[in-house]
């Protein structure tokens, strides 16, 4: 992979991994970070051999939200700079959603407003216990942007969503864990060990399967009952005459371990 100038990328045991790296200035969110992290998120949704997607940030944060320094300096071209560094955010959170591979965020630190939309995209989410989340738009003037205001919501409600936007509450992981927002809250020195057996389980896992089990349960807030319901007897009757169907199928009457890392047929 190339080098990129606010991000650190790897492709390691079939995990890829994005580490945001503006630690010095808490890995605001720049045009230049929007611009790579979206490159590097259309690599990975297209690369085979990446089966789990690992997003962090370097150093004492995981995101403090958008570079507001950066974006004064532009001037009289701040309304523009701002929808260009939006398209190429949103591009990268519409590809970690829509990916079939599973996302992971380790959040550390402070998680503040586009963070918080990052955080969100993710499919699971390992927080320290020192994490903090704020979304601070209004604070400074601003409207939600990360896709906060399409994740909030769903994840944890319409009235808690009001109350991190309007009143800009600085949450614990614990709150965060206990309202939807995180998976699992663990110790610093706990979070290492927990994400690689995570990992290993992704990794090991039927691809394929969980990418449309993520699609699935994306659609559904699109879909009536009986559409929803339509779309998984489609699904579940395709992905069953599948290479993972028949694996995972056969390992279950065989009394065995499935192997998802080779193709059956």
């Amino acid at each position: 992979m190339k080098d990129y100038s606010t991000l650190i990328t790897e492709i390691s045991n079939n995990v890829g991994k994005i580490k945001l790296n503006r630690p010095n200035k808490g890995n605001s969110i720049t045009l230049e970070l929007a611009k790579e992290l979206y490159e590097v998120s259309e690599y990975y949704k297209n690369n085979e051999e990446v089966k789990v997607v690992v997003l962090e940030g370097n150093g004492k944060h995981f995101s403090v939200g958008g570079d507001l320094a950066s974006f004064a300096d532009t001037g009289a071209n701040i309304t523009a700079h701002l929808r260009e560094v939006t398209v190429f955010l949103h591009k990268a959170i519409n590809n970690f959603v829509s990916m079939k591979k599973p996302v992971i965020a380790i959040v550390n630190g402070t998680v503040a407003g586009a963070g918080i939309g990052l955080i969100c995209s993710a499919d699971i989410v390992i927080a320290s216990e020192k994490a903090q989340f704020v979304m601070a738009y209004t604070k400074a003037g601003l409207t939600p942007d990360g896709a906060s205001s399409y994740f909030l919501p769903r994840l944890i409600g319409m009235k808690k969503s009001l109350e991190l936007t309007l009143l800009n509450r600085m949450i614990s992981a614990e709150e965060a864990e206990s309202w939807g927002l995180v998976t699992k809250v663990c110790k610093e020195e706990e979070i290492e060990s927990e994400v690689k057996e995570i990992e290993i389980n992704l990794v090991e896992g039927a691809t394929e399967a969980l990418g449309k089990a993520k699609a699935l349960l994306y659609e559904s807030f699109n879909n009536s009952l009986l559409e929803q319901m339509e779309y998984e007897s489609l699904e579940i009757s395709k992905s069953a005459s599948t290479s993972e169907g028949y694996e995972g199928i056969s390992a279950f009457l065989e009394k065995r371990k499935p192997n998802f890392m080779k193709k059956v047929y």
